[in-house]
């Protein structure tokens, strides 16, 4: 065998003296063979470094392949990415392989790529959903058995399992926490575009937990951005208004950092902030970074065990499976507004 050359399932049959479909039958467990054939053809495997082409294997007898797709939105984002680890750690265990691409937030570039996952056969298909996508096209795959599960926000035109974060309940609890320091006004900066599910969730919280409050809801208060430098810059525009904020809470791990870097370049510690989803070295900042923190360890690996369950066999009805967040205090949100205002701004 030339020293260049992969070797194939033909050079293992010569190298054991038995035929091609002989080794294919011990590597795939399909058929009888001797315990001494079997033991001979895994040492040749190993002695060649044979790689089994599983995807040519798996297209020619009809059945799925070892690998898991999954579409995010954005490979950059560590949240994302922190999902995906813990995916892979659920599905490796399994003999599976983790195969991932970004929809940079395009329904188009998702559907793309969700149909070059189906062309590959994956076993199992994970989509966190691109705005104003349609999975509608995914019926006929979900229904003939693949296991399709959505993380972040729900599907559309599909009933399909789900994994999100408690959203709503999360920034109720950041925001309630800004009122108990005496904050009155409290300004919202979420994702756009403003019908995204994370930022209606998010924003209903922020709405129910002015209300328990018996404060108004300002629509002033309430902006939108999609990039770090746009949540700066609605940053500086919320806080140069005639009647300006004295809290900020910012609707994602994003938005957070334009917020954080527009303060420090304003040398702003008057203003309190809290962040949904926590950040990297958000102890360290000056002030620490109070969050709402999302667990997405737990939303891929929850996401991953729901799949399989599915591919063993798990045929009841879709259900969604909500994440608990959870508040971690710190110095950011340990502003209290001023004793002497709190009256005035008290009730409706």
């Amino acid at each position: 065998m030339a020293a260049n050359r992969r070797p194939t399932l033909a050079d293992v049959a010569r190298e054991v003296g038995v035929s091609a479909k002989t080794v294919s039958r011990v590597l795939n467990e399909d058929g009888p063979s001797s315990p001494e054939t079997r033991e001979r053809v895994l040492a040749a495997v190993a002695k060649l470094g044979f790689q089994p082409n599983l995807m040519a294997r798996n297209i020619r007898v009809g059945g799925p392949d070892t690998t898991v797709g999954l579409v995010v939105p954005d490979l950059g984002n560590p949240f994302f990415g922190t999902v995906a680890g813990a995916i892979e750690d659920v599905v490796r265990a399994r003999g599976l392989t983790l195969l991932m691409g970004s929809s940079a937030e395009d329904a188009d570039r998702e559907r793309a790529l969700i149909q070059t996952f189906l062309a590959r056969r994956v076993s199992m298909l994970m989509v966190v959903p691109a705005f104003g996508a349609d999975h509608s096209h995914l019926k006929a795959p979900r229904a003939a058995g693949l296991p399709v599960v959505f993380l972040d926000r729900p599907g559309v035109g599909l009933s399909a399992d789900c994994v999100v974060s408690s959203n709503r309940t999360g920034v109720h609890e950041g925001v309630s926490h800004l009122i108990a320091r005496g904050h009155r006004r409290i300004g919202f900066i979420g994702d756009l575009p403003a019908n995204l599910y994370t930022r209606r969730e998010r924003l209903a919280g922020y709405r129910s937990a002015l209300a328990e409050a018996g404060l108004p809801y300002d629509r002033a208060l309430v902006s939108g951005a999609h990039t770090q430098e746009e949540a700066a810059a609605e940053t500086t525009a919320l806080l140069a208004r005639p009647q300006p904020p004295t809290a900020l809470i910012a609707a994602n791990n994003i938005m957070a950092l334009g917020v954080v870097a527009q303060l420090t370049r304003a040398g702003r510690k008057d203003v309190a902030l809290v962040a949904f989803d926590d950040l990297p070295l958000a102890e360290v900042l000056e002030p620490a970074l109070t969050v709402v923190a999302q667990d997405p360890a737990a939303i891929g690996e929850t996401a991953a065990r729901t799949a399989l369950a599915r591919l063993d066999g798990d045929r009841t009805r879709a259900r969604t499976h909500m994440v608990p967040t959870r508040l971690v205090v710190r110095g950011s949100s340990d502003l209290p507004h001023h004793a002497g205002d709190l009256g005035r701004h008290t009730g409706g």
